[in-house]
């Protein structure tokens, strides 16, 4: 990787988000709790996820990734409250879509992980950005299923 390539990969917009992540609280009651980790690199992400009425109604994360997977989970962490199960899903699909096929920029209100765009090409990096939305599809589905039982 030349040096000017990850000047143009670790954006200022994509060190801005990851310099401010919302949702940095652990939940005290969460409906399901789910820790991902990437092989990788070793980034982990810790998600709590609420659900209420079938939509993420409290939402909490400990992120320990690179500036890439920061990022990602600044734009969950804006994105997330409301959303459905069906929505999380669809947004980490296209997230995995835009960054292995050059897909469509996932849809609002997660339109915001387009910043990550040109780390397509670094393959090592996907698993890291994937982590919190991998996370918060398994916490919502988790959240559903309590919620059935």
């Amino acid at each position: 990787m030349a040096e000017t390539d990850l000047i143009k990969l670790y954006s200022s917009r994509i060190l801005e988000l990851a310099a401010d992540i919302p949702h940095l609280e652990r939940l005290e009651d969460p409906d399901a709790t789910i820790k991902k980790r990437s092989p990788l690199c070793g980034s982990t992400v810790t998600v709590d996820i609420k659900m209420t009425d079938g939509r993420v109604s409290a939402f909490g994360q400990d992120v320990k990734a690179c500036a890439l997977g920061q990022a990602a989970a600044s734009v969950v962490g804006s994105a997330i409250l409301g959303c459905t199960e069906a929505q999380i899903t669809q947004a980490r699909d296209a997230l995995r879509a835009m960054l292995k096929e050059d897909g469509p920029t996932p849809p609002a209100p997660f339109d915001g992980l387009e910043v990550l765009r040109p780390a397509a090409a670094y393959k090592n990096r996907h698993a890291s950005i994937l982590l919190s939305l991998d996370a918060a599809c398994e916490a919502s589905a988790k959240a559903r299923e309590a919620h059935s039982a």
